[in-house]
């Protein structure tokens, strides 16, 4: 009898909370937080929206009509054909710069911030700590700051107006290492590794068997995040760059729009410009699309069966 009572109270509760969810209070919190993400929705996509119209528009049509729609002359064609034409092409060497810099850069870093993060993590040796520390400190000191540092040594040893003056930077990323090296402490059990030691398994046959799937939603966000970074750095190649041929496409548009702000021998390229911009967005919205589903695995993906 008193646990048919009980049971009684619980379905009357559940069906209480049920009524209250439904409520006019509870639907205006939903009402709420639904009007707030689309808000946060429209601030991060209508920039991008207006790119798509923009390089589909003439410079006459660019300062005329609705901004963010498209206009009468539909000019993306040739828009693309200008920077093919346009001082020879050089777009697209530029492109083909920000490119190859963003992929040497991007795995250059990701190897190591894994390798670093994860000795950081589950290796015990003397320093580790002051080490972190350092590496914690290091996360704080903002990546304009060491420009001119950069800078400087670059000059030493004479590497500066070449491919290495922004490669070489770019391979340190101390928030690679540090997401690296939380990530690893609890996704890599203790157990697995010695588990692995026992049967006879050397660091390296754990570290790419064991250790490497396991950390595979860390290693495509690190190296997602220092792809994107170094694609878009923009101070340290203006400062150690000055061959035209070796400029990435951030520092090339920046030119671009000097001279049209300038109005330098009349020319006029905003058609251009952010045409150019709005193709440098494509690769990075194409890796994130393709590489979203790597961040869908668990803590135990590819562990020891």
């Amino acid at each position: 009898m008193a646990n048919s009572t009980v049971l009684s109270r619980t379905r009357a509760e559940r069906h209480t909370a049920g009524r209250a969810a439904g409520t006019p209070v509870g639907q205006g919190r939903r009402l709420g937080s639904h009007v707030v993400l689309v808000l946060f929705a429209l601030y991060f996509v209508v920039p991008l929206w207006w790119l798509v119209v923009a390089s589909t528009k003439t410079n006459a049509g660019l300062f005329g009509g609705a901004p963010l729609w498209f206009g009468s002359d539909f000019a993306l064609a040739d828009n693309i054909a200008g920077l093919f034409s346009h001082q020879g092409g050089i777009y697209w060497i530029w492109f083909r710069n920000s490119f190859g810099y963003a992929l040497a850069g991007g795995v250059g870093a990701t190897v190591l911030s894994v390798l670093a993060g994860y000795g950081l993590a589950k290796y015990r040796f003397r320093g580790r700590s002051v080490f972190f520390a350092l590496l914690l400190g290091s996360v704080m000191v903002p990546m304009t700051a060491l420009v001119i540092p950069t800078f400087v040594l670059l000059s030493g040893m004479g590497l500066l107006n070449t491919m290495w003056a922004v490669i070489l930077p770019s391979l340190l990323s101390p928030v690679g290492v540090y997401l690296v090296r939380v990530y690893a402490q609890d996704a890599v059990p203790e157990e697995v590794l010695d588990a692995g030691r026992v049967d006879g398994a050397g660091e390296l046959r754990l570290f790419f068997q064991v250790v490497l799937p396991l950390l595979r939603p860390a290693i495509v966000t690190v190296l997602l995040l220092t792809t994107v970074a170094t694609w878009n750095n923009f101070f340290l190649p203006l400062a150690v760059l000055r061959d035209p041929q070796l400029l990435p496409v951030t520092v090339g548009i920046y030119n671009w729009q000097a001279l049209s702000n300038a109005g330098a021998g009349g020319e006029q390229v905003w058609n251009l410009i952010v045409t150019g911009s709005f193709i440098s967005v494509v690769p990075l919205v194409a890796a994130f699309l393709s590489l979203q589903k790597y961040w869908q695995g668990g803590l135990s993906l590819g562990s020891v069966r």
